[in-house]
């Protein structure tokens, strides 16, 4: 099966300061927020990118749809390459491409009711025909009563401020739906609830979802693929059962460790990153994750790991686990 999307190389870069002054002192006058990155998505598929904030994975995301340009590289959508297309061609693939942003309530305009805010997506896209029908149906499809459409977003629950945001993303049937932590800040039965909301539309349309999030144990249960990203770099990839049962990246180790569920017999498994994430503008020589690592050997230090394959995945680790 073709690919939806593909990532291919992309890099991302942020202007910093000033250029002049930065030649001059010899200091890169840029941040390279995404650096050399590559994945497909398969249709009507799950993939995540998880990490740490700033990660690069948010930026990444935003780039697809084309809020933030590309420095190098390509992403291809449908078969078409869409990271250079002028603003006018860009927003007819835009009809295909939705995203879930992270805040529940801060996402949706505090001025408008949700049934304009539902139908936003449709008048953006001149498909007006039968609204009051097609917003119906969108509250039906996410379990909510058709008396919400007079309500403001303040006026909902987290879950029910998600659950509009589900609503608008799906409204004009995408293929591809990009979720930005959709869970965050929702107690953990709401947020089995929206998983549970979004593989029942999944199925039911055929959607694709780009997940971004840095809970892995929500991307244990709904991804078929994933993709751990460690200062704009993905350290490892693949298949997401393959790397939770066999993680080789000392990095994708520390992140589960962190997410394991509490238990006091399995307390002396885990294992920490350790210090602070460190600086884009300064970017630790070598394997950029040495500093934190307990495992680091002396090559990892001046050496950029090259990627390796392992069963169902591949990583850049020196010494892998």
């Amino acid at each position: 099966m073709s690919p939806l999307l593909e990532v291919s190389d992309v890099s991302i870069r942020f202007p910093i300061g000033n250029r002049i002054a930065a030649q001059l002192s010899g200091e890169p006058g840029f941040i390279e927020a995404v650096s050399g990155v590559s994945f497909a998505l398969e249709p009507q598929k799950t993939y995540a990118l998880v990490g740490e904030s700033g990660s690069g994975k948010t930026t990444l995301a935003r780039s697809i749809i084309g809020l933030v340009p590309l420095h190098s590289g390509r992403i291809t959508f449908a078969g078409q390459t869409i990271s250079k297309l002028s603003e006018s061609r860009l927003r007819q693939v835009r009809r295909d491409i939705a995203m879930i942003f992270q805040d529940p309530v801060g996402s949706l305009s505090p001025r408008l009711k949700v049934r304009s805010i539902l139908a936003e997506p449709f008048k953006v896209h001149g498909e007006t025909a039968e609204l009051e029908e097609k917003i119906a149906r969108l509250l039906a499809d996410v379990g909510l009563p058709q008396h919400f459409v007079e309500r403001y977003p303040h006026q909902l629950s987290g879950g029910q401020a998600r659950r509009v945001s589900v609503a608008r993303a799906l409204a004009l049937r995408p293929k591809l739906v990009i979720a930005d932590e959709p869970t965050a800040g929702l107690d953990v039965s709401i947020q089995g609830e929206i998983l549970n909301l979004m593989h029942d539309l999944q199925a039911r349309y055929g959607t694709a979802f780009l997940m971004i999030t840095h809970n892995l144990n929500v991307v244990r249960h709904v991804a078929t693929r994933m993709a751990v990203m460690y200062l704009g770099r993905i350290v490892e990839e693949g298949r997401t059962a393959a790397i939770f049962k066999s993680p080789r990246h000392r990095y994708t180790r520390a992140l589960l460790s962190a997410n394991l569920k509490p238990d006091p017999d399995a307390a002396a498994q885990i294992i920490e990153a350790e210090g602070e994430t460190p600086s884009l503008i300064k970017r630790p020589s070598g394997c950029e994750f040495h500093p934190r690592c307990a495992f680091r050997l002396p090559v990892c230090i001046d050496q950029a790991p090259e990627q390796r394959a392992a069963a169902d995945h591949r990583f850049s680790c020196h010494n892998p686990a």
